[in-house]
């Protein structure tokens, strides 16, 4: 995993972590003010033996405003102590004995720190309400790590979430590497082949790229070419002195270069679409809520009224499925509302001389395959709305350059038109929001596509969106 999707994850969970050492402090103070209950006679014991009435039911607990103030301190303290437990050092698949005890020492020394604070600021605060809350943020964390192993886990398996590379250099070189990455399987980093450069081609390396629907390519040819630089800078490594590499030995148009490191060694990372940042963070969860709402309000009751019109429509299947290219161009089954005659796909090589699309893009006006219900879906663009569960799988967004069928990305003839395949494929796009009956030149289509991923942000997103409603609600759909 790169440094910056380390740091990335690491804010997330610091976030994370704070948010529920702020709810445990809250329902410490509920637990404790609805403590109406003795085990054993414990707590009626240390009161009377001891004096001890921190969980005795009679015992007057102050109103949760006078614990408020200790967020001014436990929100800055939490991640610092846990970080200082090496509690975010961990492996995405830790052992459960080292989070848990990681995240006790963790507790104990926040605890401890809210009870310093008390003592410090001479606040009179029940000591039942601090005991409960160090107890709670344990338990309440650890639940939370435990569906975040869950969900690693399960996610391991799924291909929406696993990058494939295909490594670049020497056999010695790049066997350390891929040990390396092998060790790591949670991270969702796969080697799915590699291309020795003493036998190298571009031709094989497209071939692989595209055949296993890579993400992108690492280089480590430390000993093929550059053996010379390695003894400069170590040279001047001896000498105290600094050593300044200018990386521009690749010629490169639109990429955009960053420096990061893996697993310890130095990576030069060129990459020409959007990468990890709290915007796709942000864009992903957007995905899912706004899915999800709309599954939830409108979902069940939509599939019925469409399902019936189908079936009292023509025979066939309600739900219309293909494969389409996702991600990096990987395959993966895309829903919608039929609204073809159920023997579509026979009748399309009939259809292929009246195509209006130029490129590899099969696209006709009035197609005689449509249903008098399927012309209604379309132009409300009602057909689209399966994909919701595309989205909230993670094979879709809701913006993003439309998926295309698997047989009509492989005719690509111009490999730029891939980089399309750069993002998650959405339910609508700038084609979508421009005009896309009037779209007759697959370039053109390209072109906009393009544009979004070159110009992508959250607010182009709501803008698209924004630009889409009207689209839906007026009836401007395909044709």
């Amino acid at each position: 995993m790169l440094r910056r999707h380390r740091q990335l994850r690491t804010q997330i969970n610091q976030l994370k972590d704070t948010t529920l050492f702020a709810v445990s402090l809250w329902l410490a103070h509920v637990v404790r003010s609805n403590w109406d209950w003795d085990v054993f006679g414990i707590a009626n014991f240390l009161h009377t033996r001891f004096g001890l009435g921190i969980f005795n039911p009679s015992y007057v607990i102050e109103p949760f405003s006078e614990f408020q103030w200790l967020y001014v301190i436990l929100i800055p303290a939490v991640p610092l102590v846990l970080e200082s437990q090496g509690f975010y050092d961990r492996p995405l698949l830790a052992r459960r004995r080292d989070t848990a005890w990681r995240l006790f020492k963790g507790a104990l020394l926040t605890t401890v720190v809210a009870i310093l604070a008390t003592f410090f600021y001479k606040a009179l605060l029940a000591r039942g309400v601090i005991l409960l809350f160090g107890v709670i943020s344990f338990l309440i964390v650890f639940l939370s790590e435990e569906m975040l192993r869950a969900y690693y886990k399960r996610r391991v398996h799924q291909p929406q979430f696993r990058r494939k590379f295909v490594l670049i250099g020497s056999g010695e070189d790049t066997r350390r590497l891929r040990d390396d990455l092998a060790g790591r399987p949670e991270e969702g980093i796969e080697v799915v082949g590699q291309v020795d450069l003493n036998e190298y081609s571009v031709e094989r390396l497209i071939q692989l790229l595209h055949e296993h629907s890579a993400t992108g390519i690492i280089i480590n040819a430390r000993h093929t070419y550059f053996g010379e630089i390695e003894k400069a800078i170590q040279a001047c490594e001896l000498e105290g002195m600094e050593a300044w590499l200018v990386a521009d030995f690749f010629k490169t148009n639109i990429s955009r270069t960053m420096f990061d490191e893996l697993h310890g060694r130095p990576m030069l990372v060129f990459h020409s679409a959007p990468e990890l940042s709290w915007q796709s963070m942000a864009k992903r969860l957007v995905d899912i809520v706004g899915s999800f709402l709309l599954l939830l309000l409108f979902g069940w009751n939509l599939f019925l009224i469409v399902a019936l019109m189908i079936k009292r429509n023509s025979p066939g299947p309600i739900l219309f499925r293909q494969k389409r290219a996702g991600l990096h161009g990987e395959p993966f089954t895309m829903l919608k509302f039929r609204t073809m005659v159920s023997n579509a796909e026979q009748q399309k090589k009939e259809l292929e001389q009246y195509n209006e699309m130029s490129g590899p893009v099969f696209k006709v006006s009035n197609d005689p395959r449509i249903t008098p219900i399927g012309r209604f879906l379309r132009r409300t663009s009602l057909d689209e709305w399966p994909q919701l569960w595309n989205v909230l799988k993670g094979e879709m967004s809701l913006v993003g350059p439309r998926p295309l069928p698997v047989d009509e990305v492989e005719r690509f003839d111009d490999l730029a038109h891939r980089r399309r395949l750069s993002v998650k494929p959405g339910l609508t796009c700038l084609w979508q929001v421009s005009g896309r009956n009037n779209v007759r030149d697959f370039r053109d289509w390209v072109r906009l596509d393009l544009e979004y991923i070159d110009n992508w942000s959250l607010w182009l997103d709501f803008k698209i969106l924004v630009r889409t409603i009207p689209i839906v609600l007026i009836g401007t759909g395909a044709r």
